[in-house]
């Protein structure tokens, strides 16, 4: 058995990878946010109605608020219900409703 080390590439006529991508150095730039531009937001999200999702009106069985938003998923099998996660749109408490 011979050993084999060439390979083969097979090109257009006149192709040269080295004029096309050169000698392909990359640079990447991270730039990073300061404390004080997550603790601005964050003071905006806390606003009373401040709403993670569409709002209905359901009340919170925590502090008797009368809206709150939600989100769905399917966690459950195809052929059963979505489950629906709630959250008031006051004090934040979370329940869960399986449909």
């Amino acid at each position: 058995m011979a050993n084999n080390n060439s390979s083969c590439f097979i090109t257009a006529p006149g192709f040269c990878p080295d004029c096309v991508f050169g000698d392909m150095k990359m640079t990447h730039t991270i730039l990073f946010n300061t404390k004080h531009t997550y603790a601005s937001a964050k003071e905006v999200e806390d606003s009373d109605d401040d709403a993670d999702g569409p709002v209905v009106e359901r009340q919170c069985p925590q502090c008797q608020n009368d809206k709150m938003s939600y989100a769905t998923l399917q966690l459950r099998s195809a052929d059963e219900g979505q489950t629906v996660f709630y959250t008031c749109t006051k004090c934040k408490f979370k329940e869960t409703e399986n449909s």
